[in-house]
């Protein structure tokens, strides 16, 4: 009989709360800084792990391909799964990857160096990716779009070479809810960032350890571990991106009231498809009376408590 793994360090976890759950902890905004290591270690562990056990994002045997970009995020997620794994009552293989797109002055060494101090099989994937995107898209427009679908492809190549069985992204809580109002306000969509997805080929499975975890928190973290950084100069100096105007909002909602963010993070995994619009996730067009009382009616309609908490 298989049985579903529990990430969380039991060391880490608060007396009452439970590893099946989101955001336990208290709100905290996006400037918060927390200097106490020991705690922001333990709260970053949790967090990773709950998510993990939530979504069974690892199990026994797995060969993760942790895609390490040269950014805190993904320099914390490699730290984080490697606390995880010296912790987790199972075996699974870490092996780190990194895309060199060429981008002019790209400093080569780092990573590789970095990587040798760890100690794990990691692999360096050349490709010329930066090249194609500048041909492609205009002086001053958005690159985004082509530079992920091109790095998606050669990691989804890169992941079968290597045996692959999960590849690790470190987007975070603030990345999904990012793109979740991204496709909100200019897409005309409820959607955003799943913690765990078959990939476009269909080939593999692409899970997101760190999605409960702020990225303030992440930015802490990279400061403590004091990871060797490197820029990405292809997409950074786009100052207009809209992600980066979404990402003003949530710092300015986490200053003036942090439930905002919070609550709209759990709302994407606490959904009533019969109190939205959506056709084909419920059968609006057959719902006729029943004629027995349903817990879930028009209660729907009643005022929301807004002086609730997180939780």
């Amino acid at each position: 009989m298989e049985s579903r793994l529990s990430f969380v360090p039991l060391q880490a976890t608060r007396a009452g709360s439970t590893s099946g759950s989101i955001l336990k902890d208290e709100p905290r905004t996006s400037g918060e800084v927390n200097i106490d290591h020991s705690r922001l270690l333990k709260r970053v562990t949790r967090e990773a792990g709950r998510a993990i056990g939530d979504y069974n994002m690892i199990e026994a045997g797995d060969r993760v391909m942790v895609c390490l970009s040269g950014g805190k995020d993904s320099y914390g997620m490699l730290d984080i799964l490697m606390t995880l794994r010296a912790r987790a009552p199972i075996d699974f293989e870490i092996i780190a990857v990194n895309l060199d797109q060429k981008q002019p002055g790209f400093p080569a060494e780092i990573l590789p160096q970095y990587l040798q101090t760890l100690n794990i099989p990691f692999h360096i994937e050349t490709q010329d990716t930066y090249s194609i995107v500048k041909r492609v898209i205009p002086e001053g427009k958005t690159t985004c779009s082509l530079c992920s679908r091109l790095r998606r492809g050669v990691l989804y190549r890169v992941a079968s070479e290597l045996g692959a069985t999960k590849i690790a992204l470190g987007h975070h809580r603030d990345d999904i809810l990012a793109t979740f109002f991204l496709n909100l306000f200019y897409g005309a969509k409820m959607k955003a960032m799943p913690p765990k997805l078959v990939s476009d080929d269909g080939r593999h499975t692409v899970i997101r350890p760190l999605a409960y975890i702020p990225e303030s928190d992440l930015i802490a973290y990279s400061d403590w571990k004091k990871f060797p950084i490197i820029p990405c100069n292809l997409c950074g100096s786009q100052i207009n991106l809209k992600r980066q105007e979404i990402g003003r909002m949530l710092a300015e909602w986490d200053k003036e009231d942090p439930r905002r963010a919070w609550n709209t993070f759990k709302a994407l995994a606490n959904v009533a498809p019969s109190h939205l619009m959506d056709k084909e996730l419920f059968d609006f067009v057959g719902l006729k009376p029943s004629g027995q009382a349903q817990a879930d009616g028009d209660i729907g309609f009643d005022p929301v408590d807004t002086d609730q908490g997180c939780d």
